[in-house]
């Protein structure tokens, strides 16, 4: 069905029918329910911390109930589906940004704790840093974070990683 078609089929029923079906998609899709839970009550800084949390453990676990540690599991894809997340639901570009940031600091800070040696690691942390500039500058809130982009972009010549000049060239598009 074509937006089209759709908009056609809602103007043909009553306000009544109108709700019961809003009722019922609430009722049927989680997606549904999930907007419209932060549609009307939209906790963007509980959803932050959580999604905070959620990045620092995939570096940082937890210690298991047993008391032995765990270990790190280091995947992108965990503040990527929050990022994405966020977008859907409309959250506030200077949230979406921090959480963008964040993660890339977390893991900036389990580098230079310990020894990475898988070059998907950087190439990702490339990727996030890369995507969080875009969409920051697309969203008009660089300025708020060019002090945290600086910091992460010195980091990697800090901490000596193969990709640092990458992420110098993305600071200098930006600068000039």
């Amino acid at each position: 069905m074509s937006k089209r078609d759709l908009k056609k089929y809602l103007t043909e029923l009553n306000k009544k029918q109108l709700e019961e079906q809003i009722i019922e998609l609430y009722e049927k899709f989680s997606p549904v329910k999930t907007y419209y839970d932060f549609a009307f009550n939209p906790k963007e800084d509980m959803l932050l911390q959580e999604s905070k949390l959620k990045i620092s453990n995939e570096f940082f676990p937890q210690r298991a109930a047993s008391g032995k540690p765990r270990r790190p599991k280091m995947r992108r894809s965990v503040a990527q589906k929050y990022i994405k997340h966020f977008i859907v639901l409309g959250v506030d570009p200077f949230i979406i940004g921090d959480v963008m940031l964040y993660s890339i600091e977390i893991a900036q800070t389990f580098s230079a704790e310990r020894i990475v040696k898988q070059d998907l690691f950087f190439k990702s942390m490339f990727t996030s840093f890369e995507q969080a500039v875009i969409f920051m500058i697309a969203n008009g809130v660089l300025e708020e974070f060019r002090t945290r982009i600086l910091a992460i972009s010195n980091e990697t010549t800090r901490q000596n990683w193969f990709n640092r000049e990458e992420f110098s060239a993305i600071i200098e598009r930006f600068e000039y």
